[in-house]
């Protein structure tokens, strides 16, 4: 193969430039006036508009955190100063008892997850049994006798 026998694969052909005079005259086939009539013209597709205006995250509502992570199941806080007034000595701590006393509020007919924080002093021996302890609350009660299962 020689220099001179090559051809290009694609055909030089450049735009076509309009409103240069020639045989389209006048208007030279952009119409009257408007944005697309002028030099310089390339409006975006109007898909891209319409997704541009659309949020980049949708469907998290205002707190992102909570709607994310909603099948997390968060523990009602309890603390000893509460079951020092609710229950009486060597009384067993649960859930249901929780509830039954009206500290904390069932969740679809359930006694919810509760975790025992040490806010507060205990003197009442308890029996705390289903529920998480904080290590403070678990030397709180142990100081008093009771037992946390």
């Amino acid at each position: 193969m020689q220099l001179h026998e090559l051809k290009p694969t694609t055909i030089r052909k450049s735009a076509k430039r309009i409103a240069r005079g020639g045989k389209r005259g006048k208007t030279s086939g952009k119409g009257h006036k408007g944005q697309k009539a002028r030099a310089g013209n390339s409006t975006r597709p109007e898909m891209r508009e319409i997704i541009k205006k659309l949020p980049k995250l949708r469907g998290h509502g205002v707190n992102r955190a909570q709607t994310v992570n909603n099948e997390r199941i968060v523990a009602t806080i309890v603390n000893v100063s509460t079951l020092e007034k609710a229950f009486d000595n060597g009384a067993t701590v649960n859930p249901q008892a929780l509830v039954s006393a009206g500290l904390i509020s069932a969740r679809r007919k359930q006694a919810p997850k509760v975790k025992i924080l040490g806010n507060g002093e205990l003197s009442k021996k308890l029996t705390i049994t289903k529920c998480e302890v904080s290590a403070s609350a678990k030397e709180k009660i142990e100081k008093a006798g009771g037992t946390v299962a």
